[in-house]
């Protein structure tokens, strides 16, 4: 099985099963970066919407947390205001006192479509010989399937010198929200980050 056909594969049995997940397609991290690790972030979305993009930044933010890292939600330091200057964006992220800044982007949302043909019995085919049995005729089927794929960009950056520590690629098969999927794709990133001890955590 090459790599096209086991990855249509994995996406369909994905969606047979309804199970959406989301994993890690590329990601990088500093090497050079020796701490300490980060106690305070802040975390800004950028989704479908406003209202998405709150959603994510607060699941973020609680889930931060309850792995003993501080954890700011951007729009509540009001930096969701629709044409921020730079510099203005800049000063409100070191007035929190944070030290490093995640940032969630949302790249798109692309459908895909798996077809698959399927041996099945069809009608009745007369045999042949002295008997003159009956046999069962297999009939090809086609068959075809969709599903969806969301692609996120995620990078944590060092707050005082903005150098960027860590970043990543995600995919989710068939996200059904922002809000259902938010927790695990939080709980995938965090562990991400904590296995390379760039945030602290319990």
């Amino acid at each position: 099985m090459n790599f096209r056909s086991m990855f249509a594969w994995v996406a369909l049995v994905a969606l047979v099963s309804g199970c959406q997940t989301t994993s890690v397609r590329s990601a990088w991290f500093d090497t050079d970066f020796a701490g300490p690790p980060l106690r305070k972030i802040v975390v800004v979305g950028n989704v479908n919407s406003t209202a998405d993009s709150r959603v994510l930044e607060d699941t973020f933010v609680e889930k931060l947390r309850a792995a003993g890292v501080e954890a700011v939600a951007g729009h509540t330091v009001r930096l969701d205001e629709p044409g921020l200057p730079d510099a203005a964006f800049d000063a409100a992220v070191l007035n929190t006192g944070a030290q490093g800044l995640l940032l969630v982007t949302l790249l798109g949302v692309d459908t895909r479509t798996q077809v698959s043909t399927t041996m099945v019995h069809g009608g009745m085919g007369w045999g042949r010989g002295s008997w003159g049995g009956s046999t069962r005729m297999m009939v090809p089927v086609q068959q075809v399937r969709q599903y969806d794929i969301a692609t996120a960009e995620t990078k944590l950056f060092h707050v005082q010198t903005k150098q960027l520590l860590w970043a990543a690629t995600t995919t989710t098969f068939n996200p059904r929200s922002v809000a259902r999927e938010a927790p695990a794709f939080a709980d995938l990133v965090i562990g991400q980050l904590a296995s390379r001890d760039i945030i602290s955590s319990k």
